[in-house]
């Protein structure tokens, strides 16, 4: 680093109590407000200015704040090494041969920093290769896809492919675009392409600002205005970062393993578990919040014309949305608003690129997907330990959500009943309580340290998934709540029209087929990992199909008892004969 830099940050950081890297990567996150704003105004015409620039700041980053030689020295071998692999290897496992290259040198250096861990807050390079696994896997799959024919692709794929093979410098303008360098998010190299060469603004279209009583049209290739949201996320980022050091003073995880936390009250234990989940997660607020708002300066995050507000959207590499992540009712919803961008990796690059051709995604799929997620966040035990029980926990929620929820509901299921407050209610403290218990291991990150945490509360959720799994999977208690919900829904031409009902709201949600202009993140669906979706206000088409298997469930449950009546009556007649 510097050395008057140094001086400057290590003075600050004395001052204030904080640790000198976390408040060095705080200033990264500044920086590049004003070195975007500059970033967007150079010459249209001159994008080797802009390729430049990318790569000097970057460089700055790296060398001039974090003196990370070595780990310059990383991001290189990966990012050349992909592209070596992807201009060489003509094979259609091309992509994976990109992907176990990406994956072994990002394992390499987690094992390397779990043998020899580092000081606490010390920032290393491993956060910025986490990121860069993830755009470079992204890219040799695009590079797939622009050699396939196109009608073998889906939308998604159409979108983002490469034919040809980009220029080096755009490449690593790509890899080194200095506002996601550190944190994220990833994006694929077909969107900064289309903000590189301004094509992403190239629609007809209206915005919200009136000129002369009328609406003023976007311009083309001109990067619209974005200081003010992207103010607005940095003042939100700023917020989170200033609860999370302020919060520091009262929560610790180091309290949970002391033997005066385990002398308080069972009441008090599980639900201090809470704000510390809580306090964990407002760093990742305050970081993704700011190096989000910085892409929404640069122009990246835009993504289109909401048509029904006329206004401009800049949510295309969101990575976070807290206010519906801690006010989530169930798992599924707390995936999707959590690194976002992660999500849709597994999603696009992971799962559904392990299932086989003309096969749907199964449990395999869905096992390599958290192995791979697991892998990509790193080697210590506390991770496998979060994610083998959040795998519990999605398949006791969607069992919940099955066989409990219709309870408080109307008769035909189509909304809530006069006890769904309560069920929501109780959704909500149970979803947030069980996540709470489930990431202690993922920061205590040890074996020891997260058993002692589990068993201070007395495993009491892995008792509780265990009691729903054991229950839900015995055939008698099944069949009885079948029948239950059987002789509370309406008769089958009822659920004929629901089932139409659903064909059609999936079919107004399935993804168009994109031709010559920008495509806007949110007009490409892909299926989620395998993961019921969550309450019927967050995500309507998931709760429908959950719907929509129970019926089938119900018809099967009404047509067995039927042939069971059927086969009754004709042993009677035999017996009058």
């Amino acid at each position: 680093m510097l050395k008057f830099v140094d001086a400057f940050m290590g003075g600050i950081a004395k001052s204030i109590g904080m640790p000198t890297d976390p408040l060095k990567l705080f200033l990264t996150f500044l920086l590049s407000y004003p070195l975007c704003a500059v970033l967007k105004r150079l010459p249209d015409s001159k994008l080797i200015y802009k390729q430049l620039f990318c790569l000097s700041v970057s460089t700055f980053y790296l060398l001039g704040i974090f003196s990370l030689w070595d780990g310059l020295k990383t991001l290189l071998i990966s990012s050349l090494g992909t592209y070596t692999l992807a201009k060489y290897v003509k094979s259609p496992l091309m992509p994976w041969v990109v992907f176990l290259f990406l994956m072994g040198h990002l394992t390499i250096n987690h094992v390397n920093r779990y043998f020899n861990p580092l000081w606490e807050s010390q920032v290393d390079i491993t956060g910025a290769q986490m990121v860069l696994v993830m755009k470079l896997s992204a890219f040799g799959w695009n590079v797939h896809d622009g050699r396939r024919p196109a009608a073998e692709l889906s939308s998604i794929q159409k979108d983002r492919a490469l034919p040809t093979l980009p220029p080096i410098i755009d490449y690593l303008t790509y890899v080194f675009f200095f506002p996601s360098l550190l944190v994220g998010p990833s994006f694929d190299y077909a969107e900064f392409r289309r903000w590189l060469d301004f094509s992403m603004f190239d629609v007809e279209s209206t915005a919200s600002q009136p000129m002369n009583g009328k609406l003023r049209k976007v311009r083309k290739r001109k990067i619209p205005r974005s200081g003010r949201v992207a103010a607005r996320k940095a003042l939100e980022g700023v917020f989170w970062i200033g609860l999370w050091i302020g919060l520091g003073t009262f929560l610790s995880p180091k309290y949970i393993l002391s033997n005066e936390f385990r002398t308080r009250s069972f009441l008090f234990r599980i639900f201090y578990l809470w704000p510390l989940g809580f306090y964990y997660r407002l760093k990742y607020y305050g970081a993704w919040s700011l190096s989000e708002g910085a892409c929404i300066l640069s122009g990246l995050s835009y993504n289109g014309v909401d048509p029904a507000t006329n206004k401009r959207k800049w949510d295309r590499v969101k990575n976070i949305d807290p206010y519906r992540f801690e006010t989530g009712q169930n798992t599924y919803t707390l995936l999707e608003t959590w690194n976002m961008n992660t999500n849709k990796w597994l999603k696009t690059y992971v799962y559904l690129r392990v299932t086989p051709k003309g096969k749907k995604p199964g449990f395999n799929s869905t096992f390599i997907t958290f192995l791979t997620s697991a892998f990509w966040h790193g080697v210590s035990p506390g991770y496998y330990l979060t994610f083998v029980t959040g795998a519990f926990m999605q398949s006791s929620g969607r069992a919940a959500r099955r066989y409990i929820r219709p309870f408080f509901l109307t008769s035909d299921l189509s909304q809530g009943g006069p006890y769904k407050t309560y069920y929501d209610v109780l959704t909500y403290v149970g979803t947030q309580l069980t996540m709470a218990y489930a990431v202690q291991p993922f920061i205590l990150l040890t074996f020891n340290d997260s058993m002692r945490a589990w068993r201070a509360v007395y495993f009491y959720i892995h008792v509780g998934l265990f009691t729903m799994t054991v229950i839900f999977s015995a055939k008698p208690v099944k069949k009885q709540i079948e029948a239950k919900l059987s002789a509370r829904t309406q008769t089958a031409s009822k659920l004929e029209q629901l089932r139409f009902e659903i064909e059609t709201a999936r079919a107004k949600r399935a993804p168009s087929e994109l031709g010559g202009g920008p495509a806007f993140e949110g007009d490409l669906h892909e299926p989620s990992l395998g993961i019921p979706d969550g309450d019927v206000e967050e995500s309507v088409e998931a709760i429908q199909m959950d719907l929509a298997e129970l019926r089938s469930d119900l018809e099967q449950f009404r047509r067995r008892t039927s042939m069971a009546a059927g086969d009754a009556r004709k042993r009677g007649s035999n017996r009058k004969v």
